[in-house]
């Protein structure tokens, strides 16, 4: 957990940009534009033979967006960055730019769930095989990389938010051959670094913490230039998950108050989460701050994790009573929510999803927001008391 102390010099990296705004604006400007035209002639032709680097069309090149890639770059400790329209946009094109029909991907168990659809359709129809693993195994991750393309994590996890050893993971990848890639949302680059732990690619659903205000929908990929340059070449251009530059805008805004809303974050679930363990009718909580010390690379904990209630408990009028907490899919915004793991199981999908994803059938997620951690506790208490 943090000590009110940045884990780096986040202020400068994130205030970078600023002395280049236009007429010296606090907010940089948005280029809300599809598409930018030449000078001249030649001009436009060396821009087509890529002699000079400059916007041509959206999709392709946006300052507002540009400005947002260089920013997270920054912070991840990355050479570059590349943004998408969705964290699934994000993962799609991340994978794809790796992978061959007749490829192996080897995944840490209970990845986000529409990840898992993902490699359970489109990839299976591409006839790419994927091998599930537990993280915290490192023996049986070095037994399955041999013949991996891509090895693919996310710590924590969904659902059960088991955290692993980023960096070791990824030396074993490494020392197979595999590129390395995570999902760091749960973390965000304030509290873990996968870059500087030796992961090749970076990813993030930026709907959550990197926008922080749920308004946005969006997603970005970090990582050397020339990993970049792939996904720039392979998928990106075609998929057509392009970041709008009023959305990269959103996100200038978000990443700007990222370790004030973090720290925020993180207190307050880890008092919720305390007090839910001490309570009788709960079975087990899942968040990484509850264990003795967190693994290397990660330094603090967010607002995300999941519990499990007892038998007899109405989780439908648990849920149902709550003024505060919201029912809703999504987090990292101000607002604190809950999913109920009966729902998800629900939800259409492949028949061992629900062993894959790790839900409970009586868990509960959590987004623990910035209401105030007291009006949140007893919002909460006032829900179990209805529902024993």
């Amino acid at each position: 957990m943090t000590d009110g102390a940045d884990p780096f010099d986040f202020a400068s990296l994130i205030t970078a940009h600023d002395a280049g705004n236009y007429a010296d604006a606090v907010v940089p400007p948005i280029f809300q534009t599809s598409l930018f035209t030449f000078a001249d002639y030649d001009d436009m032709i060396a821009s087509y033979r890529g002699e000079k680097v400059r916007p041509i069309y959206t999709r392709g090149l946006n300052p507002t967006v540009r400005m947002f890639e260089e920013m997270l770059a920054r912070l991840e400790g990355a050479e570059d960055a590349l943004g998408f329209a969705s964290g699934m946009s994000a993962i799609s094109s991340a994978v794809l730019s790796f992978v061959e029909p007749g490829d192996r991907i080897v995944a840490v168990r209970h990845v986000y769930p529409d990840a898992f659809r993902l490699f359970g359709t489109i990839l299976k129809r591409m006839k790419v095989e994927v091998t599930y693993v537990d993280g915290r195994d490192e023996e049986a991750i070095d037994r399955a990389l041999p013949g991996a393309k891509v090895f693919y994590m996310e710590s924590p996890t969904s659902w059960v938010m088991e955290a692993h050893d980023v960096g070791a993971l990824a030396a074993l990848a490494r020392k197979h051959g595999a590129v390395s890639m995570i999902d760091n949302s749960w973390a965000s680059p304030f509290f873990q670094r996968p870059i500087t732990l030796g992961v090749d690619l970076v990813i993030h659903s930026a709907s959550k913490y990197l926008g922080g205000h749920s308004d946005v929908v969006a997603g970005v990929v970090a990582g050397s230039k020339e990993l970049i340059a792939r996904l720039k070449a392979e998928a990106y251009p075609y998929l057509g998950g392009k970041l709008s530059p009023f959305d990269a805008w959103l996100l200038i805004r978000g990443l700007r108050t990222l370790p004030l809303r973090m720290k925020a974050h993180e207190a307050a679930a880890l008092t919720i989460a305390r007090r839910l363990q001490a309570l009788d009718i709960v079975e087990q909580v899942c968040h990484p701050g509850l264990a003795n010390q967190l693994p290397p690379g990660l330094n603090g904990t967010s607002g995300l994790f999941s519990f499990i209630f007892r038998e007899g408990v109405d989780i439908r009028a648990f849920a149902d009573h709550l003024k505060l907490f919201k029912l809703g899919v999504s987090w990292g915004g101000h607002e604190s929510l809950i999913v109920p793991g009966e729902v998800v199981l629900q939800q259409k999908a492949q028949p061992n999803s629900a062993h894959t994803f790790g839900i409970h059938a009586r868990s509960v997620r959590l987004h623990v927001g910035l209401e105030g951690t007291e009006a949140l506790w007893s919002d909460l208490q006032e829900a179990i008391a209805v529902a024993i």
